[in-house]
């Protein structure tokens, strides 16, 4: 088969890796891609979100697959194009993307089917939110409803910083149309975790728990990122604590999309909180996670595009799911000034070092230069290890992270470290 994968990421790095893997695969093409999948497959200079310029090439080629890794044409789309044109393509379809696209939606829903979520309200007006957060108990996150890359959701410690986290959403439109409604939610305590599973529109295939590094510093300080690194599977999740999230909550998202007549093929991705009062979702996506899918790809044991056509053709349940023993991290090496400003065109040093067989480097924001690979991006590299436990995981990324670098890489160093100071060290 000739498979297309659309979009530029570590995530379309990792999923060209695995899918490269398969018997049943002759040819990966990317659209755009980045330096480093032009190594793995043929790439193209069309944006994810020409929907018509990606139906042409496909055409062209003899795509007999695609995979939609990035939200945004999900949500615009690009997969009833796609089918409509008689091409199969696995994601969600526009109306199922929603769940991501609209966290106003993403809330009713979860209201209506009784999934366990914050607390929340959500306005259009900026007197009436204000009035609201007056008398709201502090912390409480506001979030933008539609998409923003990862950043429209703000934690605000007091009164003062949740009027200015209004301000900038429903008054100076910071997000466009993203941030014409918010959603003001109580604060949750805990941990997050971010669960994936595979969807058919009926049944369920998990994939590793994983734990997502959002904020860019160290000790998780700063603003948010599109994530800074990632390790899995995460110990805290027992069988049967991933049992009772089947049960609660992801079986219950996928029912009741089917039930608004909306039903959801794809990756089903929830973002939880781990409360006192059991997991809670803080959000869901309706794609692989970046970078969760750097660390929970490399340990699915099988063929990743069998199970992607079963998911298309609604018969997942007869696909065998496994995982590989061991564990993996992922470290990002980003853009110094990222998230918020950053330079472009820094070249990179240490790619031609040779590394360990278990270490594994997607591209995210870079591209080649003549005979250079020079940063594009903000988050720019990232650095997987493979081992049997998550403390030689955790040795093994790091050493390789020091042999790679560019003028102001910045990464976190704490990857997983919550994991290993609980005590679970070895597991």
């Amino acid at each position: 088969m000739n498979i297309l994968v659309i979009g530029s990421g570590g995530r379309e790095h990792a999923l060209v890796y695995k899918l490269k893997q398969s018997s049943h695969v002759d040819r990966i093409y990317c659209v755009p891609g980045n330096a480093g999948i032009a190594k793995d497959a043929i790439c193209a200079p069309i944006s994810p979100l020409d929907t018509t310029g990606l139906i042409d090439f496909a055409r062209r080629n003899h795509v007999d697959f695609t995979v939609v890794g990035p939200e945004a044409p999900l949500v615009n789309g690009v997969i009833d194009a796609f089918e409509n044109n008689g091409m199969p393509a696995f994601g969600p379809t526009r109306l199922a993307a929603e769940l991501e696209g609209s966290k106003c939606f993403a809330k009713n829903l979860m209201q209506k089917y009784g999934i366990p979520t914050a607390d929340f309200r959500i306005f259009d007006d900026f007197n009436q939110a204000r009035r609201f957060i007056a008398n709201h108990p502090y912390p409480l996150v506001i979030k933008a409803d539609g998409l923003a890359a990862g950043k429209g959701a703000i934690v605000c410690r007091d009164k003062a910083a949740a009027l200015a986290a209004l301000k900038r959403l429903l008054i100076d439109a910071e997000f466009g149309p993203a941030g014409e409604k918010v959603v003001v939610e109580e604060f949750l305590q805990g941990e997050e975790l971010s669960i994936l599973a595979l969807s058919d529109g009926e049944h369920l295939a998990c994939l590793a728990p994983s734990q997502d590094h959002k904020q860019i510093f160290d000790g998780d300080r700063g603003p948010n990122t599109g994530g800074m690194g990632a390790y899995a599977p995460t110990p805290q999740v027992t069988p049967e604590l991933l049992e009772d999230i089947l049960h609660r909550i992801l079986q219950p998202t996928v029912k009741g999309m089917a039930l608004e007549g909306r039903p959801f093929k794809g990756v089903l991705y929830a973002g939880l909180m781990m409360t006192d009062q059991g997991p809670k979702v803080l959000e869901y996506n309706c794609r692989f996670g970046d970078p969760e899918t750097q660390v929970v790809l490399p340990l699915v044991e099988g063929d990743l595009l069998e199970a992607l056509l079963a998911a298309h053709d609604g018969q997942l349940h007869e696909v065998k799911w496994r995982q590989k023993n061991g564990a993996a991290v992922c470290v990002v090496i980003a853009s110094g000034g990222y998230p918020d400003k950053y330079e472009k065109g820094k070249p990179i040093f240490g790619l031609e070092t040779p590394l360990p067989h278990n270490i594994l480097i997607f591209h995210a924001g870079t591209r080649q230069q003549g005979s250079q690979i020079v940063t594009e991006g903000g988050r720019v590299l990232g650095v997987t290890a493979l081992a049997d436990t998550l403390i030689d995981a955790v040795n093994a990324v790091y050493s390789a992270v020091g042999k790679l670098t560019f003028d102001g890489a910045y990464y976190r160093r704490d990857i997983a470290a919550k994991a290993l100071i609980r005590g679970n060290r070895g597991r």
